[in-house]
């Protein structure tokens, strides 16, 4: 699988869009079905924005593995499996 940064814009890039969907759609001037694709843009670059920070963390991770044996950012252990924060639950 080819690295994000080569198959898709930069996250500057995507949330630089982002920003600019939300501010017209704030706005409030446009027709509904201009403000719906406009929305439907909306949805796709916050996925995409997250699909690239989900794989800067990966990267990160790798760089800083096995550096002190501990996770680099909280919740990422990979020791725990079902995702954590059910003891926090009530």
């Amino acid at each position: 699988m080819a690295a994000p940064e080569l198959t898709s814009p930069a996250i500057d890039q995507v949330l630089g869009e982002l920003e600019r969907v939300v501010a017209e759609l704030e706005a409030g001037d446009l027709p509904l079905e201009s403000a719906l694709k406009r929305f439907e843009d909306g949805v796709r670059l916050a996925r995409q924005g997250g699909q690239l920070l989900d794989a800067v963390e990966q990267r990160v991770e790798m760089l800083l593995e096995g550096r002190d044996g501990t996770a680099p950012f909280p919740g990422t252990n990979e020791d725990d499996d079902d995702g954590g924060d059910d003891d926090d639950s009530v």
